[in-house]
């Protein structure tokens, strides 16, 4: 039994660490008091996995520092944890990646690699307008995984503002509708946490 679970913690150690998560975070670590606008019975919720099951997205929707990328991870390490396979990536570093794989001719190999998992975390969408060539391979992306598979997004761009940075409106909207299908949007309005003991 000792050896079952330690094979099944180093099982569970490499699924982590494949995730590629930028830190360690936990919901049990999240200050649910300090950011009141969220409804912690729905994050409960999200943390069954459910969402995984039935091929749904979550949004996390608010301004730098509100505890979105620490909600991102510890939802994702509570999937590989449960032998999903994740992948954390903030979005300029997929897109660069997007980009060299369309210049070298294998963009077709690299989204199905981006979609071999179950669950894909993209951190920070939109702090940067984006060209038309750009827009079009996360489009791409997110069609090819439309359905199949969740998606996780951070952003601190409210859906109106997604036309201003994805550029073109007719993407955008294709984009939303397949992001906003089956997905649930949590809103964070509250104060930054690398403000809070300064």
């Amino acid at each position: 039994n000792i050896e079952k679970n330690y094979k099944e913690n180093l099982a569970v150690v490499s699924c982590v660490k494949v995730a590629n998560f930028p830190f360690q975070r936990e919901l049990k670590d999240f200050d649910f008091g300090f950011q009141p606008s969220i409804d912690k019975n729905k994050i409960m919720d999200l943390s069954t996995l459910r969402f995984i099951e039935n091929n749904e997205n979550i949004i996390f929707c608010g301004t730098p520092g509100v505890g979105k990328t620490h909600l991102a991870v510890a939802i994702g390490t509570l999937a590989a944890i449960q032998r999903y396979s994740v992948y954390f990536i903030p979005f300029h570093e997929l897109i660069s990646q997007l980009r060299k794989a369309k210049y070298e001719n294998r963009l077709e190999t690299r989204i199905k690699w981006f979609c071999r998992y179950k669950l894909l975390i993209v951190d920070e969408v939109g702090y940067e307008k984006m060209d038309n060539d750009t827009a079009n391979l996360f489009f791409n992306l997110i069609s090819k995984r439309y359905e199949k598979s969740s998606t996780v997004i951070t952003t601190n761009l409210v859906f109106s503002k997604w036309p201003d940075v994805f550029g073109d409106p007719v993407l955008t909207n294709a984009l939303l509708d397949r992001l906003l299908h089956h997905c649930s949007v949590l809103n964070i309005n509250g104060p930054s946490y690398r403000l809070k003991d300064q």
